[in-house]
């Protein structure tokens, strides 16, 4: 551990997040530590006092669950454990936007935060959260890319979606204070093409970072250039992929390019960090001291080494609590217990969301994560689908709300001729809905190009 990443940990940080700010992120933090350790039936029997907790509370103080469980004739003290809760109904995302309102606790609706998700399954949609609950959720995150090496205040470097819009000179000031103090460097990549492939290899070099993390395609798509160009690069001690699931091919190819371990990690903007690997890379840890996690199939809770829908719940959030909340994801549970000795269960693989990427005859290659990252706060965007047939055309489908109008249509085109220029053409349609898959879910970027 360098001197800064000493310093920083144990002085300023704490000064900034405990003083400044009221924040209670690292007294978290030394909890979330510690509970790892636990047994399995002491993690599990943890998380049934607090989930218990959390449905007594939305019994007394959320309408929503008030009146639903009333109409179904079930009473908080009948659920007795997690098979009872497994028989609540679930929580979907037009559920959260027609009872917004009754989703918030009585006694916290003028106390909430908000934010909006990226729409990776094509529908963004707003929620709420306590300050706590926030608090909670960024030291778990922690904790996850702790496994990875990548602690607080050590040398990191972003792979990372930037800014859309225009931000303020004072707000671009504010981030690179921001960066600079946790000894961080963000890259972005919704402007990677392989014209300047060089030159994000040549940030790598000069930052020397320890730990790099990133979107996984444009991970992987950095990697391939240097394997392809026979690039040297400064070699980091591990590589973090976000945002999309890794797959072991992809993974052997970030490792072989940067000489380091890649980690996996998962999670969703309701809830940040869901699970994550630690460097035995025997599945991802399930973060069950903080989050309830259910894999559900048609009829019930799906087995062991099948995929299942992914149903979550924070333990934590009372303000605007989401009790079996349906991401839309899909995943698959690993019957094995980690020989690290971390007594939270084991995510064999995470299924669900890759998006695919776009690219141009201008040799541009943009995640797909840009359109969910840019169009989630556009108003009036209800359900999104961005189809590339054509290198040289791209189609965006769009089912608009009342909140629309011109300017969110003129937004859309300046944000993606900024990334995209002039070499392909946008053309949006209004369509009254968008078809899901087969499986139920909506692929909101989706390239039907031979690779």
């Amino acid at each position: 551990m360098s001197a800064y990443e000493t310093a920083f940990r144990h002085l300023l940080f704490p000064a900034y997040e405990a003083g400044l700010r009221r924040r209670h992120t690292l007294d978290y933090l030394r909890q979330y530590s510690d509970s790892q350790w636990l047994g399995p039936a002491r993690i599990a029997s943890l998380q049934w006092e607090r989930l218990r907790g959390l449905l007594e509370h939305c019994e007394r103080e959320v309408p929503f669950y008030r009146r639903r469980w009333r109409e179904l004739g079930i009473d908080v003290a009948d659920i007795h454990n997690l098979d009872d809760y497994a028989a609540l109904p679930v929580l979907t995302k037009a559920d959260i936007r027609e009872h917004f309102d009754d989703l918030k606790a009585e006694s916290w609706r003028d106390r909430l935060l908000y934010k909006a998700t990226g729409g990776s399954t094509g529908e963004p949609m707003r929620f709420g959260y306590t300050r706590e609950s926030n608090d909670r959720r960024v030291a778990v995150m922690w904790r996850g890319y702790e496994w990875a090496g990548a602690r607080i205040g050590r040398r990191t470097l972003f792979l990372w979606g930037g800014a859309v819009g225009e931000p303020t000179r004072a707000h671009r000031m504010k981030d690179r204070l921001y960066n600079a103090a946790f000894s961080r460097r963000m890259l972005n990549t919704f402007y990677m093409s392989e014209s300047n492939m060089s030159g994000f290899a040549d940030q790598i070099d000069r930052y020397r970072p320890k730990i790099v993390v990133g979107y996984v395609g444009p991970l992987v798509r950095l990697a391939q250039w240097i394997l392809a160009t026979g690039r040297r690069t400064w070699q980091p001690e591990g590589v973090i992929g976000a945002a999309e699931a890794m797959h072991d091919f992809q993974r052997k190819i970030i490792e072989e390019a940067f000489g380091c371990p890649a980690f996996n990690t998962y999670g969703c903007r309701e809830f940040m960090l869901i699970a994550a690997e630690c460097d035995h890379h025997r599945g991802l840890h399930v973060n069950t001291d903080h989050l309830v996690v259910e894999l559900a199939a048609s009829n019930g809770p799906a087995p062991v080494g099948q995929s299942g829908n992914v149903v979550i719940t924070d333990l934590f959030n009372y303000g605007m609590p989401l009790l079996r909340y349906a991401n839309g994801d899909m995943a698959t549970a690993s019957p094995h217990y980690c020989e690290c000795g971390r007594g939270l269960p084991m995510l064999a693989h995470v299924d669900g969301r890759v998006l695919d990427a776009i690219r141009t005859p201008a040799g541009h290659v943009l995640p797909g994560e840009f359109f969910p990252h840019m169009l989630k706060d556009v108003p009036g965007v209800e359900r999104f689908q961005l189809v590339q047939r054509r290198l040289d055309r791209l189609d965006l489908a769009i089912v608009r709300g009342p909140a629309f109008d011109d300017a969110s249509l003129a937004y859309i085109r300046r944000e993606v001729d900024k990334v995209l220029g002039s070499s392909v053409e946008l053309h949006c349609h209004f369509p009254s809905d968008i078809p899901l898959t087969p499986s139920g879910k909506l692929r909101v970027t989706v390239s039907e190009l031979t690779p």
